[in-house]
């Protein structure tokens, strides 16, 4: 059995020393040109070439995104860009312009082309036809179901590739105008400004509310974070070629983490399909790493609401426990604790009146003596 490639993002270097050390087949980094994540870090051209041989070395491919739209004043610069990506080794580039597609066959036909999810390709007609201009792999747009891929693959022979963890767009990707009209920066420019994870209320023709806040959330744009790590053998048998991962402005410790996280699952369905499964402790580490609460997206088709993060845009971390009491002027919180609690550890609790607060862990008490840390299933203060 092949298994896909693991692609992993990388932000800067550190995340992709991260992704290699913990499996990555392959990552995709942006450079300071061109790039759709312009508010990561990236590499320069010095950092490019190094970044490059070192992930060679150690038999990892590295695709570098161009997946921004240009006009015709960039088009020189972008040939020029293109010629210095494949003189460095890069093993593909990621694009969205169609236009930036022609002249990277007259410009550098030898080096690979990926059309980024960007371009939204979500059929078998677009696949074919992007598969006669010269491109070897589509990352497909994110909307499409397990039934929809397979259908896909059957019908072609190019590469495909879908993101399996990570952060959702509420949007079409590559078809979204909000970041420019709400936000003033253009997300088909690398510059979104998340207008998704603001709160938003909805209101009927006179203005009314039409949603009650408290029962619902204020973040009615902003989707969960997908996670498919039970998926995994369903998404081999629906012939992708690669699992993609979002971050590339996240930090290492979460792409080393969601990396080896995935690595071991897929190594383990190799090693004995049949009897594939995904442990707590794994469905954990991806939660403490970072979460909006997940869901498989629209792989087993359109999930509804339970695609939605309506009460927080941003990390929740993992559940600890239900409050049973809070005493505001000792700022002292009683739990039942769901999983082990040391001192040291962040931590955020959610009451009905003061809502949220973030707290560092200095003291513990259990049945009345102070601890360093205690079990899941105590009550502790």
């Amino acid at each position: 059995m092949e298994l896909p490639e693991l692609l992993a993002p990388a932000g800067d270097v550190e995340s992709l020393r991260a992704a290699v050390a913990n499996g990555a087949d392959a990552v995709y980094l942006g450079g300071k040109l061109f790039s759709a994540r312009q508010y990561a870090r990236n590499f320069d051209e010095k950092e490019l070439e190094q970044s490059i041989r070192y992930a060679h070395r150690r038999n990892v491919k590295v695709y570098v995104t161009v997946n921004i739209l240009l006009d015709n004043t960039e088009l020189q610069a972008a040939a020029e860009y293109l010629q210095f990506l494949y003189n460095a080794g890069t093993d593909a580039i990621i694009i969205q312009d169609i236009g930036l597609l022609y002249l990277a066959r007259q410009v550098v036909p030898d080096l690979k082309i990926h059309a980024s999810t960007q371009m939204t390709i979500h059929n078998l007609p677009g696949a074919r036809f992007l598969s006669q201009e010269g491109v070897q792999r589509i990352v497909l747009a994110r909307e499409l179901s397990l039934k929809d891929i397979m259908g896909i693959h059957q019908g072609s022979s190019i590469e495909l590739e879908v993101f399996v963890h990570g952060a959702l767009c509420i949007s079409y990707s590559g078809q979204c105008l909000m970041s420019s009209l709400i936000g003033g920066r253009s997300g088909n420019r690398g510059r979104c400004a998340q207008p998704c994870r603001l709160p938003y209320r909805l209101v009927d023709d006179t203005g009314k509310l039409a949603t009650r806040t408290e029962k619902v959330g204020d973040y009615l744009l902003s989707p969960r974070d997908l996670c498919t790590l039970d998926l995994i053998p369903e998404l081999v048998k629906s012939g992708v070629t690669a699992f993609k991962f979002e971050g590339r402005m996240k930090k290492p410790e979460y792409v080393a983490t969601v990396i080896r996280v995935y690595r071991q699952a897929l190594d383990r369905y190799l090693q004995d399909p049949g009897g594939f499964s995904v442990s707590t402790e794994e469905k954990q580490q991806l939660e403490q790493v970072f979460n909006r609460d997940f869901t498989t997206g629209y792989f087993l088709g359109n999930q509804g609401r339970e695609l939605m993060s309506w009460k927080r845009p941003n990390n929740r971390g993992v559940y600890l426990g239900r409050v049973l009491s809070l005493n505001p002027a000792k700022v002292s919180v009683k739990v039942r604790l769901e999983l082990p609690l040391s001192r040291g550890d962040g931590v955020e609790y959610w009451v009905t009146r003061g809502g949220r607060t973030g707290v560092a862990i200095d003291h513990i008490v259990l049945d009345g003596k102070e601890v360093d840390k205690a079990p899941a299933g105590s009550v502790v203060e």
